[in-house]
């Protein structure tokens, strides 16, 4: 009786066609897939640009038009890694005659004294340098300058340096040995800028 149920599809809804062929399956219009791609290249096309165009660095005004890119590079060379100008870098001066004066860091140190009193010493030195290939091996030997004034300016006392003969022997020993430092280049004079003693 389930068998009578069954009803029977019409002759236009068959699984196959009048001549026993599949139906053919219905294709989406080609206009669609073509505004489709369209659509799809220009938002990703103006979203690329819009994105270069934007995060795209900004020139510094007035830069170019000074012709000082190549001051402005070697001072981002020197500038520390947060952005700051490093404060143990030398800092180069021209002088008259094509000399060229480096400021150093300031030097401070514990100086020995008789009563045991803790005493400090600080020193602002320039040296004056022959020319700029001096100034290029003084830049990589700064630790090593540290070094040696550390230790030659501890064993120091505050008579030791005294009077104009005490500074006059203070500079001849300091450039000494910032020669020895930078050897075969060579310092001409040390110029003590600040000398304190506390």
């Amino acid at each position: 009786m389930a068998k009578d149920k069954v009803k029977e599809a019409p002759a236009g809804e068959a699984g196959e066609g009048e001549d026993g062929e599949a139906p053919a399956k219905k294709k989406p219009p080609m206009m669609i897939i073509i505004i489709a791609a369209v659509v799809a290249v220009l938002v990703l096309g103006g979203g690329g640009t819009a994105a270069f165009l934007l995060m795209k660095p900004k020139p510094e005004a007035g830069a170019e038009k000074k012709g000082g890119e190549h001051d402005k590079k070697k001072k981002e060379e020197k500038k520390g890694e947060k952005g700051k100008e490093d404060k143990d870098a030398p800092k180069v001066a021209e002088g008259p005659n094509g000399v060229l004066f480096v400021t150093l860091p300031d030097v401070v140190v514990n100086m020995q004294t008789a009563d045991g009193r803790p005493t400090f010493l600080k020193l602002k030195l320039t040296l004056e340098m022959p020319d700029q290939d001096a100034v290029d091996a003084l830049e990589p030997n700064m630790p090593r300058l540290k070094d040696v004034f550390q230790t030659f300016l501890r064993e120091l006392r505050p008579e030791d340096l005294q009077g104009s003969q005490g500074s006059y022997q203070l500079r001849m020993e300091i450039q000494r040995r910032v020669n020895l430092v930078i050897a075969p280049a060579k310092t001409n004079a040390v110029l003590i800028e600040e000398m304190l003693i506390n």
